[in-house]
């Protein structure tokens, strides 16, 4: 099928192409408590063809992409690949090159052992301590081997391997004739199932505590720790204000081998994309347009060192070698739990929704579940919300040395902005 695309390609006239061929051998469970429901194996092959067009005074450059049925006829495939040499026509970009092949060959990996991926999350599962008050309602697990290849016209032709696996959760807590449900939703590579099993245990516990929660008091500004995965979004902020495109269109004002904000009274971060980072489901050799990925700093000690980026706005800002991250680390933490834990701080630890603007840096959020924590006494809150902006907090922001990893980020296990705006809940 891949082979009849490219020929199709070749014989359009077109500027350039991409195809991303992905296919995916996967096992599906639904558990209802813990008896299963149902199963099902999954195979699936998505094929995203891309293609480029240049004016022919080479002043502009323009693409258009979109899914091609791994049934489709030759008639349909050449209609599809017609349509969108028109399309891209119509858009009007400044020329840029394409990526060329890499003198370093993408490693391509192995197929993954789906069956006993599959059996350690049924493992963890099964192992996971539950009471009267605290259970699991229903679970359903997702695991998957994905062969990713990747066929451009300017000579790319790599393949590459990875598992990818994600499980959903459903828990019930009960109380005096209440009850609530948690959700829970883990992307990994394979099963942590230490990990997952931590997470589980805490997520039941709060589901216990938020039917004993009084209305959120606070009304001003707070210190509020994040120990969850929320924080990815605090730290996404800073990936997207180093990627190229932000930059391109002067929507980050981050500028290299100059500190991300004016002063620090807090921690600095540094940040890497890497091209590996354990038990990750976005371990790829390369990114959807054959640029090789590489570890690489892109923020140290506050400073920033590496934009990175797709390769139209890299090309515009004269990147060489650079590419669309997938795995991030974030450490620059100085701080022990208990230094974090000190004195009087809001802790949330269930939004209905936590936003970063990246552009702007605002946050907003909708408290479901917080601790407000004042030396020895601990009360479970719910209601109000928290907003600021990042611009205001990055410089003084504190982290903690222990990392903590959510599927593709690892990040510090606790962060802690200060002087964030609580508004408090109506009574």
């Amino acid at each position: 099928m891949t082979d009849s695309i490219v020929k199709i390609l070749n014989n359009a006239g077109v500027y350039g192409w991409e195809i991303n061929d992905e296919k995916t051998n996967g096992w599906e469970f639904y558990f209802i408590r813990h008896e299963l429901d149902q199963h099902r194996v999954r195979n699936v092959e998505h094929i995203n063809v891309k293609v480029y067009q240049m004016t022919d005074d080479g002043q502009s450059i323009g693409f258009a992409s979109e899914e091609i049925a791994p049934t489709a006829t030759e008639q349909e495939i050449e209609k599809l690949v017609s349509d969108l040499a028109y399309r891209a026509t119509l858009v009007k970009n400044r020329p840029f090159t394409l990526t060329p092949p890499s003198e370093v060959k993408a490693t391509e990996g192995k197929a993954s052992d789906i069956a006993d991926i599959s059996a350690d999350f049924i493992r963890a599962m099964s192992e996971l301590p539950e009471t009267e008050g605290e259970d699991v309602n229903s679970y359903e697990i997702f695991v998957s081997d994905v062969s990713h290849r990747l066929i451009t016209s300017t000579g790319i032709d790599e393949t590459e391997h990875y598992p990818s696996s994600m499980i959903e959760v459903v828990v019930n807590a009960r109380r005096d004739g209440h009850e609530i449900e948690l959700y829970r939703n883990y992307k990994s590579g394979t099963c942590d199932a230490a990990g997952l099993g931590r997470d589980l245990i805490k997520t039941m516990g709060y589901g216990k505590d938020r039917l004993l929660t009084e209305p959120t008091p606070v009304n001003g500004k707070c210190d509020v720790l994040f120990s969850g995965s929320d924080a990815c979004e605090i730290y996404q902020y800073f990936v997207d204000r180093m990627g190229a495109a932000m930059i391109y269109r002067k929507m980050s004002d981050y500028e290299i081998d100059k500190p991300i904000c004016g002063a620090f009274n807090g921690d600095k971060v540094t940040v890497k994309a890497l091209r590996e980072l354990a038990n990750s489901s976005e371990n790829h050799a390369f990114d959807g347009e054959g640029a090789v990925i590489r570890d690489t700093t892109l923020i140290e000690d506050g400073v920033a060192k590496q934009f990175v980026g797709g390769r139209m706005f890299a090309c515009y800002l004269g990147l060489t070698d650079s590419f669309a991250p997938t795995n991030i680390e974030v450490t620059g933490g100085s701080r022990s739990e208990a230094e974090l834990r000190a004195g009087k701080y809001l802790e949330v630890v269930e939004f209905s929704d936590f936003q970063v603007d990246s552009m702007t840096g605002d946050i907003f959020g909708e408290i479901r579940l917080a601790y407000l924590h004042d030396g020895d006494k601990t009360i479970p809150v719910s209601g109000g919300s928290i907003s600021g902006s990042m611009n205001d907090f990055v410089g003084n922001m504190l982290m903690s040395e222990k990392s903590a990893q959510y599927d593709s980020m690892k990040i510090p296990a606790l962060t802690l902005l200060r002087g964030v705006t609580v508004t408090g809940a109506e009574k």
